[in-house]
């Protein structure tokens, strides 16, 4: 029977948490798959590690894992020591702030299942799921980012910003990775684009943004940021 690794990255999500973890539980994966979480707590200065404890204890049959950063270390540092403590034979990343939905892992499965895919991202720009309509310009910059991605990596990705990825584990955890922040979306797109025989799929799924009062922390400099990593990983440091 196969298993799902679920990663999430959490900081200062107190607010959040505890309803992403009994959405992730409440999934019915396909083929029986079974399902374990790993939150990593970056370090957080609200009540998160309490939320997490609380819903831990309430649910003690449910395989829940808590990392806590000493210091914090941003969401790609998070991601990484998730996935070095992942057991499943996939892993993905959800973030704790409800912008995405767990009801759609399957989508995401499905390629993988099929033994058709390596890796599977989840694209806010194609197919017909509800997308909240918030910021023209950060809709922009996605898609600028990813274009430019596309022709560094030679890939026809719409959406390589997309927090849902998903990897065969092995495969992602025989790939180095470095960056401790938002720059771990530009890193990893181009190191799996070089992996001999790599196969990549990309589904629709829906996207459910936040504002920034309702505390979205990606900015413009992370924007800059990807830019230099897309060139790093992909022209000088390949």
């Amino acid at each position: 029977m196969k298993k799902l690794s679920v990663i999430v990255p959490a900081f200062n999500e107190a607010a959040t948490l505890s309803v992403v973890l009994e959405k992730i539980r409440n999934v019915v994966l396909i083929d029986e798959m079974t399902c374990e979480v790993i939150v990593v707590d970056d370090c957080s200065t609200d009540a998160t590690a309490a939320v997490f404890a609380a819903y831990r204890d309430a649910h003690p049959g449910f395989p829940l894992q808590y990392l806590r950063n000493e210091t914090n270390q941003g969401k790609g540092y998070s991601i990484v020591r998730g996935i070095q403590q992942a057991s499943g034979d996939y892993v993905i990343v959800q973030d704790a702030d409800l912008e995405y939905d767990p009801e759609e892992y399957n989508l995401l499965l499905r390629p993988m299942a099929l033994g058709q895919a390596d890796v599977v991202y989840g694209s806010r720009f194609m197919g017909g799921s509800p997308h909240r309509i918030l910021f023209f310009w950060h809709s922009l910059g996605n898609r600028f980012l990813t274009f430019i991605s596309n022709m560094a990596t030679n890939l026809n990705l719409t959406d390589m910003e997309t927090g849902y990825k998903l990897f065969r584990r092995e495969l992602i955890a025989g790939i180095r990775l470095v960056e401790k922040r938002f720059g771990f979306e530009p890193e990893v797109t181009a190191k799996i684009s070089r992996v001999p025989g790599i196969r990549i799929y990309e589904v629709g799924i829906s996207y459910y943004g936040r504002t920034y009062a309702e505390g979205k922390k990606i900015n413009w400099r992370d924007g800059l940021k990807a830019i230099y990593c897309i060139l790093y990983y992909n022209y000088i440091r390949r």
